[in-house]
């Protein structure tokens, strides 16, 4: 999903391209797919919990059309400055959907387009592959510096993130 800036409106949800099938052809292998987003606009008071609720559900309406689909959903509501561990790059919301739903770290990937991404995804073992957005990128990279994080793969498409984590196995 492209980064809207404190998305609000259901109705203005998108999926970047090649989400829809990226995400078709992982489930298409069996994989499951579970999103873990920060959301400090519900801390803000920018929207509520149940509207991204309801982002979660227009997220999956749009992706039934592609015969793709998300398994789960973990947001953190927290504002960095709380310092919370669910707010990735902190690891609590992970180590729920692990417990929740049986998920080996090892086996796993995440795919994201932060550096917040990859600094999880490596603390908890997981393949990480970085799909940074172009506006991004600059910033994308600093970050990753700052942060002594590399990403296992970089691509620009989710579709080419979606076969990097199928030729892993």
């Amino acid at each position: 999903m492209p980064d809207l800036h404190y998305l609000a409106d259901p109705a203005a949800t998108e999926l970047s391209m090649g989400v829809g099938d990226g995400l078709r052809l992982l489930r298409q292998h069996e994989y499951l797919v579970v999103c873990v987003t920060n959301q400090s606009g519900v801390e803000r008071g920018l929207f509520s919990e149940a509207t991204v609720h309801q982002i979660h559900r227009q997220l999956n309406e749009r992706l039934r059309r592609y015969g793709a689909s998300i398994d789960a959903f973990y947001h953190c509501p927290h504002t960095p400055e709380q310092g919370c561990e669910c707010r990735k790059p902190g690891t609590a919301l992970f180590l729920q959907a692990a417990e929740d739903w049986a998920v080996d770290f090892p086996t796993s990937a995440i795919i994201g387009d932060r550096s917040a991404d990859v600094e999880a995804g490596t603390k908890l073992g997981l393949f990480t592959v970085l799909v940074p957005e172009v506006a991004h990128d600059d910033l994308v990279n600093q970050e990753l510096a700052e942060r002594h994080v590399r990403p296992d793969a970089r691509v620009s498409t989710f579709g080419a993130a979606a076969a990097a984590v199928l030729r892993r196995g």
